[in-house]
């Protein structure tokens, strides 16, 4: 199983500046968030979730902009 972020660590990533680097997918009718960590790409979790879906990008951008993400790559 791959390893993935939970949000409140991704919140101190993005709050120290560590993380920089950002990308939504779409899979299906849901969207994941993932981060670069050096050279690998980690999907973000939540408690209950090993990776959080979202159902609009419209959801991702408001999360984003919550933590303080100021761009990121959509890939369709």
């Amino acid at each position: 199983m791959r390893t993935a972020i939970e949000q409140d660590t991704l919140a101190a990533l993005v709050e120290t500046g560590a993380a920089r680097e950002f990308r939504v997918l779409r899979e299906g009718e849901v969207w994941r968030l993932e981060l670069r960590l050096g050279v690998k790409w980690l999907p973000v979790r939540s408690r209950r979730e090993p990776i959080r879906h979202w159902h609009s990008l419209t959801a991702v951008g408001r999360f984003c902009a919550g933590l303080g993400i100021k761009s990121l790559a959509v890939e369709l």
